[in-house]
């Protein structure tokens, strides 16, 4: 089956605690991925026309997510415990249409390591989910689709790559 075609959706997704020996999540029904954010300088001065801003390689303003639970039960209080960093990953399947008109699948997965920044608990309604969330303040994604590495940000050991290429191994070689 050929897996060229036009990407779809995500067809299914589960999240997985990896502090709890990879225990599955039963996690609400959406999870938002963070926000890369280029942390930058403006410049200006001779030579250039105005100003622009200039981004440092690596370096992100603070990302967060949001993971969301149908109930305040153990499992988004199991991640409030800021003395520990959370490991998740999340596991997914792509739906694309090949150029056939097939359905294919491919995996995508997203591992992050972060701390707590708040816990909602959510609101009592009969007959209804809570809508209790924990956000997390990250300091580690990567993001894998096809088996191939799209991007990895661990700011604590300063690596950046993108598709693989280390794009902060010049500058840890010089610091």
């Amino acid at each position: 089956m050929n897996l060229v075609g036009i990407p779809s959706k995500i067809h299914s997704y589960n999240v997985y605690d990896d502090n709890h020996g990879g225990r599955r999540r039963g996690v609400g029904e959406e999870c938002s991925l963070p926000d890369f954010e280029a942390l930058s300088e403006t410049i200006s001065g001779a030579g250039l026309l105005g100003e622009l801003d200039d981004p440092a390689p690596g370096h992100f303003g603070n990302m967060q997510m949001e993971i969301p639970f149908r109930l305040l039960d153990e499992e988004p209080v199991d991640l409030l415990d800021t003395s520990e960093a959370v490991r998740l990953t999340l596991r997914g399947a792509q739906q694309l249409l090949t150029t056939e008109g097939d359905t294919a699948f491919r995996s995508m997965r997203v591992v992050v390591r972060g701390k707590c920044a708040s816990l909602k608990t959510g609101s009592l309604k009969a007959a209804a989910a809570m809508g209790a969330s924990v956000t997390l303040n990250l300091f580690y994604i990567k993001i894998e689709v096809a088996d191939q590495e799209l991007v990895e940000l661990d700011k604590l050991n300063s690596i950046f790559k993108i598709r693989g290429v280390d794009i902060l191994q010049k500058v840890r070689l010089m610091t």
